[in-house]
C-alpha cells in the first residue's frame, strides 16, 4: 500500500530543503523509510507474502543507493538524515 497524501505531505514538509522541494535525496530517503516500515510490519503478520518481501528488498536497495550517493556528496546531510530516521550504516 502506498502512503496516503496527508502522511506523504507531512514527511515532505519535514525533510524538504526548500519550499517546493519534493525530490531531494533526503525527502526520497524519508519516503522510502516510511514504506519500508509499513512493509516490515505487513510481513510480520503475513509471513508467506513473498511478492511483498521482494518489493521490500528492492526498496531497501534503492534507499541504500540514495544514502551512498548522499554520503559521497555531502557527509553532513547524510549524517543528519541517518540520525533523524534511525538508519544504520
Amino acid at each position: 500500500m502506498a502512503l496516503d497524501q496527508a502522511k506523504k505531505a507531512e514527511i515532505i514538509a519535514k525533510y524538504a530543503r526548500g519550499e517546493n522541494d519534493t525530490g531531494s535525496t533526503e525527502v526520497q530517503v524519508a519516503l522510502l523509510t516510511e514504506r519500508i516500515k509499513y512493509l516490515t510490519e505487513h510481513l510480520k503478520i503475513n509471513k508467506k507474502d513473498h511478492s511483498s518481501r521482494l518489493g521490500l528488498l528492492k526498496l531497501v536497495g534503492q534507499r541504500r543507493r540514495l544514502m551512498r550517493y548522499l554520503k559521497n556528496t555531502d557527509f553532513a546531510r547524510w549524517n543528519t538524515i541517518k540520525d533523524a530516521l534511525g538508519i544504520r550504516n
